[in-house]
């Protein structure tokens, strides 16, 4: 049924036009209507711990024996003979154990065990919440990164990020409330960041790292005053040819892609642009000046973004290729951790130093972990591992230099507090503020969220 009152689009555009001299007191006027915004700030179902979120997602796979669980007896008991399965077997056969090269130290006050790859993030042992008991359910990575960042394996669905922006909205409308860092397309591609059935004004924006992150971001105009009280105008009148097709999920998120990109081009120069960090800043991350690329830009990048508003910010360090799935040598471990150790600490000391990291959640994961055994004795790489791998989180709400659950002495079992994908987005969801099991959106008759019908929050780790 029309609204008698409505007015046309065309209609309102020629009477604000046929004022003339009056045309910028209509403008000003039309920017006060209908002010809401559809990613404005929502209230959450209790006070947050955190209100931003950084992920860093290492893909490939990262041996949790070899970082952040230490198994002496693993070391001891190098070839011993054991029984497993890896990527493809039905049964468990025998394997041999393979012992870590790394050597392991404790760092911290809180005496966390941490390998020769990760030295700075040793620095910050005791800011660190390692979740040693992690377990997934399929061993392929596509299916196990869909996973990490949707909670399902199987089908797509929404994700992380965008159950969060749909929960959340924003702190800076200018700015998309979901950013992924990606130079290189990991497995399932932009699957990850998908919003699926969810609005889609929550899908994540993908920046690729490079001289031109985000294309055409420069206006071309001198002067965007009279520009930006249209653009409002526009806004409000699109707002309500919207309302009377409140089905068309796509007219409105096209409509809002219009106004985050003309806020983008206001401010998204400005968050890329390093030019006013000190060198002490650039030095700490190990960016060098005119670095637009490397993983410690992106580090840097991330903390901008959340400090300019942004809710969650994604990093994906490699892609579906040459990354973490060291099959042939853990060795290849080495130059991938030297990459993001640094880096990572960096940005985890900076949002510290600069009172961020009180506010900001910051999330380091993997699809999952890699065997404790070899299928001879001189193997030197290790296979997939779902059945026990290690995530990290640090900062708002969680308690630092802790180790969240074990594994048995060659790091094959859980013996103790698991953690399954969807307690670890339960948790997540918990710190900025959602009950996992109330953030819902109906659709095809059925009400979907994020950890489907599972998820318990990791309540000993909560500050």
């Amino acid at each position: 049924m029309n609204n008698p009152h409505s007015v046309g689009r065309r209609a309102f555009l020629k009477c604000c036009a046929a004022g003339s001299l009056g045309l910028y007191p209509a403008l000003s006027l039309a920017a006060q209507v209908n002010g809401g915004h559809p990613l404005a700030p929502k209230p959450t179902h209790f006070p947050p711990k955190a209100k931003n979120l950084i992920i860093v997602f290492l893909q490939g796979g990262v041996s949790h024996v070899d970082t952040f669980d230490y198994k002496p007896k693993l070391q001891a008991d190098h070839t011993k003979r054991v029984h497993g399965r890896t990527l493809r077997d039905e049964n468990d056969k025998p394997f041999f154990l393979i012992r870590s090269p790394f050597e392991f130290n404790r760092y911290g006050k809180s005496g966390l065990w941490i390998s020769e790859l990760f030295p700075h993030l040793g620095q910050l042992a005791d800011e660190l919440c390692v979740i040693r008991t992690l377990h997934s359910d399929i061993l392929e990575h596509f299916q196990a990164t869909l996973q990490m960042h949707t909670g399902s394996a199987t089908v797509p669905m929404p994700s992380l990020g965008s159950w969060l922006s749909y929960g959340l909205g924003t702190f800076n409308v200018n700015l998309p409330p979901y950013v992924v860092l990606v130079e290189h397309m990991p497995y399932a591609g932009a699957q990850n960041w998908d919003c699926n059935f969810l609005p889609p004004l929550h899908q994540g924006v993908k920046v690729v790292p490079g001289k031109e992150p985000i294309p055409d971001l420069r206006s071309p105009a001198k002067s965007v005053t009279l520009q930006e009280l249209e653009q409002i105008m526009l806004r409000d009148v699109n707002e309500l040819h919207a309302k009377e097709r409140p089905h068309d999920l796509n007219l409105r998120a096209r409509t809002q892609s219009f106004e985050t990109a003309r806020g983008m081009m206001r401010e998204a120069p400005q968050v890329f642009d390093l030019s006013k960090e000190t060198d002490k800043t650039l030095e700490t991350y190990g960016v060098k000046r005119g670095d637009n690329q490397s993983f410690a830009w992106q580090c840097l990048i991330a903390r901008r973004l959340v400090e300019n508003g942004v809710r969650v910010v994604e990093l994906i360090d490699t892609g579906s290729s040459n990354n973490w799935d060291s099959h042939g040598n853990m060795q290849d471990h080495r130059p991938k951790a030297l990459r993001v150790d640094k880096a990572v600490a960096a940005m985890i000391r900076d949002l510290k130093q600069r009172g961020l990291l009180q506010e900001t959640l910051v999330a380091i994961c993997t699809e999952f972990g890699r065997t404790p055994w070899g299928d001879t004795p001189n193997d030197k790489g290790r296979n997939h591992y779902i059945k026990a791998f290690s995530c990290l989180l640090a900062g708002a709400g969680v308690k630092g230099g802790m180790a969240y659950g074990e594994t048995d002495q060659y790091g094959m079992d859980i013996m103790r507090d698991p953690c399954h994908v969807h307690d670890y987005h339960a948790t997540i969801l918990h710190l900025m503020g959602i009950d996992h099991t109330k953030l819902t959106y109906r659709y095809a008759g059925r009400d979907f969220r994020l950890t489907d019908v599972h998820g318990h929050v990791l309540q000993k780790i909560l500050a």
